[in-house]
């Protein structure tokens, strides 16, 4: 069995994962760790090393607010249960799972998680890649920088660095991708068969990297999990900023910090900079203040509507989101206010708008009437500007709505499929029950097959073939929707997504 391979740098030595036809290797520099002078700095070449690294457990965890790991939150319950998990700005780390019998050749995929750009890390327990690494797959899941200490912009740090004035948490998953693409035939994979994929803000941040010119031939698949957010209503979501507001933002949290240079805001220790972040949030609300920033250099435009742009990188996009979450409505609270909306959005055509809802609406009916997932709305808009495209990739389009069980009754709440196409349904304090492990099962599956092939479509684990999962097209929208078990269902627009399509800016 492999447990000792050759990258880069030097040696890496990994362990048996539970199954022991599986090596995992944690806790792989990717890049010089981020401190000091490399703080705000786009990731620099990692040293080389003596003997083995012994890759033995996950690095520390990005700088972000402390875990509470408290059981009446949510996300805290769900995998976020280790107020003391070690965390440090030295982090960028990722970490392996491959077959060790040998084999070559291999698909990769390399997982960015979530957080809102905020929190998040590659160490949560649904992100165990082995039961992917199972089928046939080296899996990657990366650590990247989050909040100011990977979203900061800064006129002195333009000015030092104007290659890599921003988005250093982008940056980043780039350098880990080109890491991978470098030193993964060494764990048996293929370095011109990667996928990259993502869910929430790891999603997002597929999309930031396919509209990045530079990753040009980087990777050959996408997978956006809950993370494509083309506003069914106008709307400004505040996750993607421009680069002058997002200097004068830089210039602010300086003056908040006490500091009138890089060179003293990068002599503040991590801690005390983490806090003075969290303060910052009170006042001005931390996921509006770092983000994403269209800086001319890495991103040119607004990654949230990546399908727009013809020169993105191309290829097979697999997408979707649970049947819950991002519902968005008319920004309106009476009759009075939804009128002034829709005159204001849509013009002349402001009369059938209204037309869709009760005469003299309150608030509730209007969250009634005017629900619609931003998401699946932005697969339909994907569809539609791919079919009419001179040059069309693979679109599939999935829903999640099985039925979650546990005591709070959450329903398909966000980030809850995690832990089925990860298959690791066994790490959860939820009693699941085996139509959920079947379900788990069958879109690992699905999400094996694209990572190999770029179609969901072949069989599964017992040799027999998936239902099939046809492309979502303008003219036939179809996805998947994986309920008690998967199944492809018809998706023609209700008059209400009719209309906001044939007034979407596509």
């Amino acid at each position: 069995m492999i447990r000792r391979v050759h990258v880069e740098n030097g040696w890496v030595k990994g362990l048996p994962a539970a199954d022991p036809r599986i090596t995992s290797y944690k806790g792989i520099p990717f890049a010089a760790p981020p401190v000091g002078e490399n703080r705000w700095r786009a990731p620099q070449p990692c040293a080389d090393w003596q003997g083995d690294l012994e890759a033995y457990a996950f690095s520390p965890i990005p700088m972000q607010a402390p875990i509470s790991a408290d059981p009446n939150n949510l996300y805290d319950r769900e995998w976020h249960v280790d107020k003391e998990i070690p965390m440090s700005e030295d982090c960028l780390y990722l970490n392996v799972w491959a077959p060790a019998d040998g084999r070559t050749g291999m698909p990769v995929f390399v997982w960015y998680f979530g957080g809102g750009l905020q929190v998040g890390y590659s160490a949560e327990m649904e992100f165990d890649g082995e039961r992917l690494a199972r089928r046939g797959i080296v899996v990657v899941t990366v650590n990247y920088r989050v909040n100011a200490f990977g979203f900061l912009c800064h006129p002195e740090i333009t000015a030092e660095n104007p290659d890599a004035p921003a988005n250093f948490g982008f940056l980043d998953q780039q350098a880990a991708t080109r890491w991978v693409k470098r030193n993964i035939a060494a764990f048996g994979g293929d370095p011109n068969n990667i996928t990259i994929g993502g869910q929430s803000a790891g999603g997002m941040s597929v999309s930031a990297q396919m509209t990045c010119p530079g990753n040009q031939g980087l990777f050959q698949r996408a997978i956006i999990q809950s993370g494509a957010f083309q506003p069914p209503y106008p709307a400004d979501f505040g996750l993607t900023h421009d680069f002058a507001s997002a200097q004068k933002t830089g210039e602010k949290f300086f003056e908040f910090l006490g500091v009138k240079t890089l060179r003293e805001a990068r002599a503040i220790d991590s801690v005390t900079l983490r806090d003075k972040m969290l303060a910052w949030e009170g006042i001005h609300g931390w996921a509006k203040s770092f983000g994403e920033v269209v800086d001319g250099v890495f991103s040119l435009r607004n990654s949230q509507q990546w399908f727009l742009q013809e020169d993105r990188v191309r290829v097979p996009v697999l997408l979707g989101c649970t049947d819950s979450e991002f519902k968005a409505c008319p920004p309106a609270g009476n009759a009075q206010q939804l009128r002034a909306f829709a005159e204001k959005a849509y013009g002349p055509d402001a009369g059938k708008f209204l037309a869709l809802f009760p005469q003299n609406a309150d608030e509730a009916a209007i969250r009634e009437k005017g629900a619609v997932s931003s998401i699946d709305f932005a697969c339909r808009c994907a569809a539609i500007v791919n079919q009419r495209s001179a040059s069309p990739v693979p679109l599939y389009a999935y829903v999640f709505s099985a039925d979650i069980p546990g005591w709070d009754h959450p329903g398909t709440f966000h980030s809850v499929d995690l832990w089925f196409f990860f298959e690791t349904l066994a790490k959860c304090w939820r009693p699941f029950t085996g139509k959920h492990y079947d379900l788990a099962r069958q879109m690992c599956d699905y999400w094996a097959n694209f990572i190999k092939t770029g179609d969901p479509n072949g069989l599964d684990s017992h040799g027999h073939s998936l239902p099939h999962w046809d492309k979502a097209e303008a003219d036939h929208p179809v996805r998947m929707n994986f309920a008690d078990t998967a199944r492809p269902e018809d998706c023609p627009p209700d008059e209400l997504t009719a209309f906001l399509l044939a007034h979407a800016d596509l």
